[in-house]
């Protein structure tokens, strides 16, 4: 029996069109639609389903961000967590907050709640990054199994398939270990309404980076937010010698 942690970020929902801010230092998120990040979804149901095979015994979420982080770790506790764990980090702060920051408030929490396994989404869908799970393990110094679309308990360790550019991957994995989940892992389950009226009397523990000797000194300066180019609509020509003409015209041959 193992104790899991897992993350989960509050994130713009992923069905929100992206405004940037008037200032250009960030993109708008007053009244905004927000939601848990969908691959931390993903990370929570792997969890929980591993809670249901005996696997885990007990299952701690952790949300890192304002006030509002709350809400994603109820979420997490309606869709069958045990407790949750919130990191405040808020304003200037939490706008500059970076994957190696994140990774270290992570790591402290597995070694301070003594946890077997960490299960992450494998990317947010505000910042793309894809380096949380894997800059938490080399924290920890623990095997990581990145993009994970299936997980197995074999033995005393892991045996996980990955989503590699060229097809699958099969490895196994000592734990305690990282692990992030890729989209086709599984299928998150919808948060019953008694579990969700259950999850408003589950723990959650509030702490700051400071508390855990984390530092969150910004290491990045946001300079300009701009929107993407709006893309020029194509054109059809009828032959090959056109074509070069466009081309000569638009500097992209000589």
């Amino acid at each position: 029996m193992s104790k899991v942690l897992v993350g989960v970020k509050r994130v713009i929902d992923y069905a929100v069109k992206i405004r940037v801010k008037p200032d250009k230092l960030g993109v708008v998120t007053e009244g905004v639609k927000h939601s848990m990040n969908p691959f931390d979804e993903i990370a929570v149901e792997e969890a929980v389903k591993m809670k249901e095979k005996k696997i885990a015994s007990e299952i701690i979420a952790v949300s890192v961000g304002p006030a509002q982080s709350q809400e994603v770790i109820r979420t997490a506790l309606a869709m069958g967590v045990d407790r949750g764990i919130h990191v405040e980090v808020a304003g200037p702060e939490y706008e500059l907050l970076q994957p190696l920051h994140v990774s270290k408030i992570l790591a402290k929490l597995a070694q301070d709640e003594k946890v077997d396994l960490v299960i992450l989404g494998k990317q947010a869908i505000d910042d793309d990054a894809n380096q949380t799970a894997q800059m938490t393990a080399a924290q920890l110094d623990w095997p990581q199994a990145t993009f994970a679309s299936k997980v197995e308990k074999t033995g005393d360790g892991l045996t996980v398939t990955r989503e590699i550019d060229g097809g699958l991957e099969t490895i196994k994995c000592k734990v305690p270990a990282v692990i992030s989940a890729d989209l086709r892992l599984n299928t998150p389950r919808y948060a019953t309404l008694p579990n969700i009226m259950k999850a408003k009397k589950k723990p959650i523990k509030k702490v700051t980076p400071k508390d855990l000797g984390v530092d969150t000194t910004a290491r990045i300066e946001v300079i300009s937010v701009e929107d993407p180019p709006v893309r020029q609509a194509g054109s059809i020509l009828p032959d090959v010698d056109t074509l070069i003409g466009k081309l000569k015209e638009g500097g992209h041959v000589k």
